[in-house]
């Protein structure tokens, strides 16, 4: 979803992957995919992405 708007992978450290956006301002933050998302953690990654 995030790729999908234009989000691109800037850096991995550990278990999180880092992605920043070309015309939108700051990062977003996601866990690596070992586990589901909760519903919590999605709608907090959503609301950062600007989606």
């Amino acid at each position: 979803m995030l790729k999908k708007d234009g989000w691109e992978l800037c850096r991995t450290e550990g278990s999180h992957h880092h992605f920043v956006h070309p015309t939108k301002k700051g990062l977003v933050t996601v866990p690596h995919p070992k586990k589901d998302l909760t519903t919590k953690t999605a709608k907090s990654i959503l609301k950062q992405a600007g989606l």
